[in-house]
């Protein structure tokens, strides 16, 4: 297996300065780090003030000590907002202090971030084991840069859980999303901000005139130690122009002229120096401004000169700014402040030769494998073509290390028709669309891809722009199992079979990846359409294909489909034994993979659900909250609210269930999988439970359901759920009434026959189950108590697995449990768990929650559960992006309608009425 590639400068403690300013109170404050019970230590404070500087220093100092201390460094950069290339750095640093940790956890771990810092913190552990006394301090630089929430989780994973023999350093210019609050309430928190960092005016003094060979008066000092406010980069800037100023009027002047804004200080400073360089000096540090990390070869070749090594030497020992990354001196990088000016003033004197520079540092990154560094610089020239180019060469890797992100935005980067010139790049957008749900641009990606692969066999010119990939080479293919997907959104059965067969006919005997996908859409169609046990078989081979193509993640995944279709098969049970045995795969080393075993406990608590052990649901469901939203992929996240809201409603709460079903829908996804059971479907179900007919019948009515329907398996769970509308009670007096022609309890019969039919035929026993149950309701609506008790003997006696259903009969209330008396009374096979339960007197198992007068709305009900967190009022107020006095204005209205006045009684409040 391919890993991501690691950036080795950016793992090198920079060098200390033999001329540093010693600094030893805020040694004294940052040796809080290893105090027992430190989880972090926080440097916060803008550019320049000297945070890498310090940390370096204290290594240093803390390196001539006796205890054994071990340094990891990671210099953080906006690459490593994918989380698979951070996690490879994070890996790597710690790997460098003597932590040895597997790589390959990293680079499988599909976008879950707790799933490699598993495995991260359990190496930290067995070392500190093997290394008793040892203590580990991990220092990542310029966090500032991440963006990106699965970074944050990660680090906020890694904070949550740090072992005591590891110490977190972190370096950043703003406040991270961190659990800050939590930590500084716990006493778990070291911060050395603006203040803290300041220069003192004894500091200030050493730094001018010892260090920057200065010979200034203590009132000069104080002078620009005032007007700095001890920032550390402008008492250097000021430092480089007062070089060769000796004349007591020029020094007076410039301190006279020295105020204003730092902004202004620093364009002006700046100034002051490169006017002040030789003419080779300027022109090297303006044309090296648009690399972010320099090299002597390089540069070389974005100058065009052969004096990189010596240049950046020169700049070391000029102090211009000039950072060295690693002990060689091989690779260094400006000051940020500084890179900045630089390339504003590029910008401004010479934008002619941007592209030009750019385009060589892209062949000098591309040379070195270095792809998206290579492509970033490409882009920067607005190369478009060589841009495409290197992003079809490297997809297989980037694909391979999941950075999922990094695709799409580097498709979104380019113009719409560079995209289109290339299939493999079409196709890639294509897929970036699908998975956002916009299924009407999908169509037009896939058309470009087929015209492009068209175009290229008669234009030897474009398809020589092309890269020789395997994406290439297996484009038809996967235009096919694209299209396929695009017609399972739009719920196309025919459609989705024809393409993926097509895409199986493309594929050769070892395209393994094409030929799960097609072989997977041919057994979804087979689902759609109700043949699932064929459909069971054709997937199990998609799975079987998945592995041969080493995809591991997507090979679990499947678990969630297979199982689905076992409950359908009437096989709960053997259901629950393939979760239970993927669980035990994915965890058995002690690493596991949370973005699949997130999913594998909501099925598990589905199954729990069926067999009304509520509480084994409920901690299925907590270990799947507990994991994060990005423990589980994109076209599931939706099941662990209606999951959550089949549990509020056994217990009672329908109106929490309503709200749990809201926030489904809205994270719902058509087009991975068939919709056999429609979230709308489901709220109606909670409504008839609830008593609460009339927009029940909205919904049939919307839906076109009538007793006459013919029974199309993927409307099988809507016509169930009106059948319950029918017996329910009489239909609303306004509107058309869909068995006006006879009484509810013979047209349900009827259109149960029908469905009987079909899925007898087709052998869906789960789906029997079901409609049998129904089937006795409806006969003992009518009166017919004889044919009702028929009707469930029949069920128990031919269910593959008559055990596995008990929430399925109590859901249907009293009705229902006097048939099961009766059927227990006369002796008939009822499951012996059901009999427990219906012995028990309290099927519901539970209390009925108060209903609130006035309910909370969807945004009040968000509002109150980030209320039960450690969230401060500002960090709710960043997250739900309100103002804080909007915020204000919701949490009154919450404590209103709970009757409380404060936070904590709300939350006391909420939980009582079960709404937390």
């Amino acid at each position: 297996m391919r890993h991501t590639p690691v950036l080795a400068t950016k793992l090198f403690v920079p060098a200390r300065r033999a001329t540093s300013v010693p600094r030893p109170r805020l040694f004294a404050q940052l040796d809080t780090t290893l105090a027992a019970g430190n989880r972090l230590t926080l440097l916060s404070a803008p550019a320049g003030f000297g945070k890498t500087t310090l940390i370096t220093d204290w290594l240093a100092e803390l390196g001539s000590r006796p205890a054994e201390t071990r340094v990891g460094w990671l210099s953080l950069d906006a690459d490593d907002n994918d989380l698979s290339r951070l996690l490879a750095h994070l890996t790597a640093a710690l790997s460098r202090s003597g932590i040895e940790v597997d790589p390959a956890p990293t680079a499988t771990h599909d976008g879950s971030p707790a799933t490699a810092m598993t495995g991260i913190l359990n190496e930290v552990t067995r070392a500190a084991e093997r290394s008793p006394g040892t203590h580990w301090v991990l220092v990542c630089d310029d966090f500032h840069v991440l963006t990106d929430p699965g970074a944050h989780e990660a680090f906020s994973f890694l904070v949550d859980h740090v072992p005591p023999e590891l110490h977190l350093v972190v370096a950043t210019r703003a406040d991270p999303p961190l659990p800050l609050a939590r930590l500084r309430g716990r006493g778990e928190l070291t911060e050395l901000r603006a203040a803290d960092l300041r220069c003192t005016p004894g500091e200030a003094t050493e730094f001018l005139n010892r260090v920057m060979g200065l010979s200034l008066t203590d009132a000069d000092v104080a002078a620009l130690e005032e007007r700095t406010e001890g920032w550390i980069a402008g008492l250097q800037l000021a430092a480089l122009s007062l070089r060769g100023v000796h004349e007591r009027h020029a020094v007076d002047a410039f301190l006279e002229d020295f105020t204003g804004s730092n902004r202004f200080i620093i364009d002006y400073l700046v100034d002051e120096v490169l006017a002040r360089q030789p003419a080779e000096v300027r022109h090297f540090l303006l044309r090296t401004s648009v690399l972010d990390r320099l090299t002597a070869s390089l540069c070389d070749a974005v100058t065009g000169r052969d004096d990189g090594s010596t240049m950046l030497d020169r700049l070391e020992r000029g102090n211009l700014f000039a950072v060295h990354l690693d002990d060689q001196r091989h690779w260094y990088r400006y000051h940020h402040l500084f890179a900045d000016v630089l390339g504003a003033r590029l910008l401004a004197e010479h934008p002619e030769e941007l592209p030009v520079l750019h385009r060589r540092a892209s062949d000098w990154f591309a040379a070195h494998d270095l792809p998206v560094r290579a492509v970033r610089h490409a882009l920067a020239a607005e190369d478009l073509t060589r841009a495409a180019r290197l992003m079809e060469e490297a997809l297989p890797a980037v694909r391979r290390a999941r950075q999922d992100s990094l695709l799409v935005t580097w498709v979104q980067a380019l113009p719409d028709a560079v995209v289109r010139r290339s299939p493999v790049l079409s196709l890639v957008a294509a897929w970036s669309q699908l998975v956002a749900g916009r299924l009407d641009a999908v169509e037009g990606h896939l058309d470009a891809a087929g015209r492009a692969l068209a175009a290229g066999a008669d234009d030897p010119d474009l398809a020589g722009e092309w890269a020789p990939t395997e994406d290439l080479r297996t484009a038809p293919a996967m235009i096919a199992v694209y299209r396929a997907a695009l017609a399972q959104a739009r719920g196309d059965v025919t459609a989705t079979a024809g393409h993926a067969r097509e895409a199986l006919d493309l594929a050769g005997p070892e395209d393994h990846f094409v030929r799960a996908a097609g072989l997977g859409y041919l057994g979804l169609a087979g689902w759609a359409r109700g043949d699932v046990a064929e459909a069971l078989t054709t997937f199990d081979s998609a799975v079987q294909s998945l592995h041969s193509a080493g995809n591991l993640v997507d090979e679990l995944d499947a678990t969630i489909v297979r199982a689905d279709m076992m409950v359908a098969l009437g096989r709960p049970g053997r259901a629950r034994r393939l979760y239970a045995d993927t669980l035990e795969r994915v965890t058995a080393a002690g690493e596991p993979f949370p973005r699949v075993t997130a999913d594998l406990h909501v099925g598990l608590a589905e199954l729990d659900l069926e067999l009304d052990d509520l509480p084994g649901a409920e901690e299925h469901l907590e270990t799947a909250r507990a994991l994060g939203h990005r423990a589980s992929v994109t076209e599931n996240r939706h099941r662990w609210f209606v999951a959550s809201a089949g549990v509020r409603a056994a217990r009672g709460d329908y109106q929490a269930a309503a709200g749990l079903l809201d926030r489904a829908e809205a994270l719902y996804r058509p087009g991975f999988y068939p919709e056999v059971r429609p979230i709308p479907a489901v709220r109606a179900r909670v409504q008839i439970a609830a008593g609460d007919l009339d927009p029940a019948w909205v919904w049939a009515r919307e839906r076109g359901l009538g007793v006459e329907d013919a029974p199309v398996y993927l409307r099988e769970f809507e016509h169930l759920t009106f059948v319950r509308l029918l017996l329910a009670g009489q239909h609303p007096s306004h509107g058309a009434d869909p068995a006006d022609d006879a009484a509810p309890a013979d047209a349900a019969l009827r259109l149960l026959d029908q469905l009987h039919v079909a899925a007898g035929g087709a052998g869906r026993a789960g789906s029997l189950v079901e409609i049998r149950c129904l089937q006795a309701l409806a006969h003992g609506a009518r009166g017919d108590r004889e044919q009702a008790l028929a009707a469930l003997e029949s069920t128990w006696l031919e269910a593959p697995e008559p055990a596995g259903c008990v929430r399925l009969y109590l859901d249907e209330g009293e009705p229902m449990r006097e048939l099961l008396r009766h059927a227990v009374a006369h002796g008939a096979p009822v499951p012996e768990r059901l009999r427990r339960r219906l012995a028990s007197g309290n099927p519901t198992t539970s209390r009925t929650h108060p209903v609130l007068a006035d309910p909370l709305s969807a945004r009040e009900t968000e509002v109150l559960h980030l209320l039960d967190s450690d969230l401060t009022g500002p960090e709710i107020a960043r997250q739900l992006y309100v103002s804080l006095n909007t915020l204000r204005t919701h949490t009154k209205r919450i404590y209103t309608k709970l009757g409380v006045t404060h936070r904590a009684a709300a939350v006391r409040r909420a939980r009582d009425l079960g709404l937390l």
